[in-house]
C-alpha cells in the first residue's frame, strides 16, 4: 500500500524522508515553495543526493509536489498568470533533480470570466511550461467547485486535458474532500463515480489520490478538510477507497489538519490495519 501524507519541506528532502518514515509513510506530499507564494531555496545536491538513496533503500513510491496556492493559471489578472507561468516552469525545472515524480496544482479561479474562458487559460499555461523532454507527470487536482473554481466537475478537467498540447501526458490527482463537496457521493456510491469519472476523464489518468474527510455535506462546495473518520464522508467509506480495485494501487496521501506528525502516523496505521489483502 502506498500511502503518506503532507510533510513540511524546510528540512530538505533529508527532513521530509526522516519524517516520512517516522510517520510510517512510503510516499509523501510537500510543497515546492510557501503555499503562498514567493521563491523558493535553491537546490542542494547532496540534500538531494541523500534522499534518492534512502528512497531506494525505503521503496518510497512517487512524491507528489504540490504548487503554491497562490498558482492561478486562469486569473483575470495578466500579471497574476505570468506569475503562475513562472512558478510552474521554475518548479517543474526543479523537479527534474528528483526526476520521474508528481507535481499537482490547483486549475485556478476564473474570477467571473467564465468557465470556459478559465480551462482555455489553464490550458494555454500548460502550453507554455510542459516540455515533452520532462520526466515529472503534471497532475490537475479535482476540485470542489467554490466560488469561481475551475475543475469541480470531471468535464471541466478533461476539456482541460483536451485543449493542451502535451495533455496526453498528463493526469488527475483525486481529491475526496473536494469531489464530495462538489456533489459526487464517494460514500454513497463510489463504484458509480468512478464509472463517471472513467466515461467522462478515463480511469487511467487517474495517478493519485489526496485521502481527506469532509466537515461539510455532500454538495456543500466549500472544500474543509476533516481528519478521517470525523466527517461527513467518514471511515468506512474512505476504507472502500483505499481497497477499491481501481484505486488500491495508486498513491494516497494524506492532507488531513493535524497538530503533530503524531496524528498522521496514527491515520496512517489506521488505515494500513483496514487494508484488504
Amino acid at each position: 500500500m502506498l500511502i503518506g501524507c503532507h510533510l513540511s519541506a524546510a528540512a530538505g528532502f533529508r527532513g521530509l524522508a526522516r519524517d516520512a518514515v517516522a510517520v510510517g509513510a512510503n510516499v509523501f506530499q510537500f510543497f515546492t515553495r510557501n503555499p503562498q507564494g514567493g521563491a523558493a531555496k535553491p537546490i542542494d545536491p547532496a540534500d538531494v543526493a541523500d534522499f534518492l538513496a534512502t528512497a531506494r533503500e525505503r521503496s518510497f513510491g512517487p512524491i507528489l509536489a504540490h504548487a503554491p496556492y497562490t498558482l492561478n493559471a486562469c486569473s483575470a489578472k495578466p500579471d497574476t498568470r505570468r506569475f503562475a507561468r513562472e512558478v510552474f516552469a521554475d518548479d517543474l525545472a526543479r523537479m527534474e533533480n528528483v526526476p520521474g515524480n508528481l507535481y499537482n496544482f490547483h486549475p485556478g479561479s476564473h474570477v467571473g470570466q467564465g468557465v470556459e474562458a478559465g480551462i482555455a487559460l489553464v490550458a494555454d499555461t500548460l502550453d507554455a511550461v510542459l516540455r515533452p523532454e520532462q520526466s515529472t507527470t503534471v497532475l490537475l487536482e479535482t476540485m470542489s467547485g467554490k466560488g469561481s473554481e475551475v475543475g469541480g466537475r470531471f468535464e471541466e478537467l478533461r476539456e482541460i486535458l483536451d485543449r493542451a498540447r502535451l495533455g496526453g501526458r498528463m493526469g488527475v490527482c483525486l481529491d475526496t474532500c473536494h469531489v464530495w463537496d462538489a456533489g459526487y457521493d464517494l460514500a454513497g456510491d463510489l463504484d458509480g463515480v468512478l464509472r463517471e469519472f472513467d466515461r467522462v476523464v478515463g480511469i487511467d489518468r487517474l495517478r493519485a489520490v489526496h485521502l481527506n474527510d469532509s466537515k461539510n455535506p455532500l454538495g456543500s462546495r466549500k472544500d474543509r478538510h476533516a481528519r478521517i473518520g470525523e466527517g461527513f464522508i467518514g471511515l468506512e467509506a474512505l476504507v472502500r477507497v483505499v481497497n477499491h480495485p481501481l484505486l488500491r494501487d495508486l498513491p494516497f496521501y494524506l492532507e488531513t489538519p493535524q497538530d503533530s506528525l503524531d496524528g498522521w502516523a496514527a491515520e496512517i496505521a489506521l488505515l494500513k490495519s483496514r487494508r484488504t489483502a
